[in-house]
């Protein structure tokens, strides 16, 4: 068993799992994922073999975006749980030698919280500064032209008091004023509230969106640059607009830096940051207040080994010294892994991401190879999707509920007549986790044994990496340097491909046979389509492009 309480910088070392809680498994029969079933779960996530659990949020909240709205930021939701159902997962996690990471959503409040209630009372009243407000453009109109995340203007007139109020999200989502000291202050102790209960680190949810400018200037047209797309390909929102005013404004290092200093009031706790920002200002904030800064180029590369070892090198080499590299193959806000690629690359690329230098983040049943599930529009849960109903922007698709079962109603997920807040596909319980458990050559297994040769092989935790590949068919990447070096490659396509290497290897792991069922041939790693190997090796040599 790791030790979750060790010191030192886990997260350097570590892989994080994401629980996106409603779906993982409903633990009280009604047919909702929650901490109960979380707690249930927490054997099969210590298997995996990972290092710290990320949950989404757990919150009060009227769940209009499901706990992205917080209207208590210091309760547990009811239909999550309570404290002590949360105070447990903390202790059997730690028990396990996991640690927890808590979403925390600093951007906005739900419209139900106390704070934005008061703030509806009166221009005067106590907490009206907490949000931002603003009186009519001349035409009475929206002070300037801010789109929201989720369609629409960003601000909403409330009519009694005359102004308009703003919200990068959903109306009900009222976005925080952090220029208001009072709000660093509340926010700063709403951390410490956890962090006293023991958990290890936040991924600070929307964290690019923090601070606003402050003469309300308006946002220029989108020209390519960044926009309102979630990665630059899935929009939440018909209006496209450069966040030139809305996101990543001067003042944001500094506060990140303020966030940070509340985590280091305790030993050894993360910060870890959602920016949706180019690659280059991503690598360069990861050194500005954050432990790691979520990088999620590689939802949206084009999956050829020319584009993969391009951003590869470009991130590597925008990264400041001393910061900590994060990939993101998948979360509850994209199009899963096996439907943007095809289910057939799913092991290479699960094998690229447990082996690239820096702290990967898998997306639960990911390990278990998981496309999208298609709900239609009676069965649509997302804000995104009912907001703008048929064109295609919910994210139900990517939340289906977790398959545990091959054979018990509703795969496993919930007990008992209530039925799953999502549907579950038909084909669900043949990729379920007790079906692949008993598999030696299922996704599961093969993330298992991934991340024990990641455990084994401290190249992999901790080595140089080279990409040496350019070829548009196959990636090669080597980590660390000399004997105890490992060669990750990977046939990005559909056909059998010899790749030389000169030097002497031998196959650690294979993504398509047991080690030892396939001779390496001297000077050339042949592989199947699809293939990906890691090898050991002693002398490096120069892989042909």
């Amino acid at each position: 068993m790791r030790d979750a309480s060790s010191s030192g910088q886990w997260w350097r070392e570590g892989v994080l799992y994401q629980v996106y809680v409603p779906s993982f498994q409903d633990g009280n029969a009604d047919g909702f994922g929650d901490l109960w079933g979380v707690e249930q779960r927490l054997d099969h996530i210590a298997a995996l073999g990972v290092t710290a659990v990320w949950l989404s949020p757990v919150y009060g909240s009227p769940l209009l975006d499901f706990g992205y709205d917080v209207s208590d930021h210091t309760r547990i939701g009811e239909v999550f749980g309570d404290l002590a159902v949360f105070d447990r997962v903390v202790k059997g996690a730690h028990d396990r030698g996991l640690r927890v990471v808590l979403d925390y959503v600093p951007q906005h409040t739900s419209s139900e919280h106390p704070w934005f209630r008061d703030a509806l009372s009166g221009r005067d009243s106590a907490h009206r500064d907490y949000y931002i407000w603003h009186d009519p453009s001349p035409d009475g109109g929206p002070p300037n032209n801010w789109a929201s995340a989720f369609g629409g203007p960003a601000w909403t007139l409330h009519e009694r008091t005359g102004q308009y109020y703003y919200h990068a999200h959903l109306p009900e989502q009222p976005s925080l004023n952090w220029r208001n000291p009072d709000v660093k202050r509340s926010m700063f102790d709403v951390m410490r509230f956890w962090l006293d209960r023991g958990v290890d680190g936040f991924r600070v949810d929307a964290v690019w969106r923090l601070i606003k400018d402050a003469r309300l200037r308006d946002n220029p047209a989108d020209d390519g640059g960044d926009s309102f797309e979630i990665g630059g390909a899935a929009a939440h929102t018909t209006v496209r607009q450069v966040q030139k005013y809305t996101a990543d404004q001067p003042e944001l290092p500094g506060l990140l830096a303020e966030m940070h200093a509340v985590t280091e009031e305790y030993d050894d706790r993360m910060l870890m940051g959602e920016l949706h920002l180019k690659l280059e200002r991503v690598a360069a904030l990861g050194s500005r207040g954050l432990d790691l800064a979520m990088n999620f180029s590689l939802i949206d590369a084009p999956w050829n080994g020319l584009d993969l070892a391009d951003l590869i090198r470009r991130y590597y080499a925008a990264l400041p010294a001393g910061s900590q590299p994060n990939w993101v193959l998948s979360n509850h806000d994209r199009s899963r892994l096996a439907s943007r690629i095809g289910p057939e690359r799913v092991p290479g690329a699960l094998a690229l991401l447990l082996t690239l230098k820096g702290t990967p983040t898998l997306y639960y049943g990911d390990e278990l190879g998981l496309p999208d599930v298609h709900v239609d529009s009676g069965h649509a849960r997302d804000c995104a999707e009912l907001r703008a109903p048929g064109l295609g922007l919910g994210r139900d698709p990517q939340r289906m509920p977790m398959p545990w079962s091959g054979t018990a109603a509703h795969a496993g997920f919930t007990s008992g007549d209530a039925e799953p807040w999502l549907p579950i596909a038909s084909w669900a319980p043949s990729l379920s986790v007790e079906r692949q458990e008993t598999d030696p050559r299922s996704v599961l297994t093969q993330v298992k044994e991934l991340l024990v040769l990641r455990r084994e092989l401290a190249a992999l935790r901790r080595g140089a990496i080279t990409v040496l590949s350019s070829d548009p068919e196959y990636l090669v990447c080597l980590r660390g340097d000399g004997e105890a070096s490992v060669l990750v490659v990977v046939n990005l396509s559909d056909r059998r491909r010899s790749v030389p290497f000169p030097g002497s290897r031998t196959t650690r792991w294979s993504s398509h046979s047991a080690v030892g069922e396939r001779d390496v041939l001297d000077g050339v790693v042949d592989l199947a389509p699809f293939e990906a190997r890691l090898l050991t090796v002693g002398s490096p040599g120069t892989a042909a492009g």
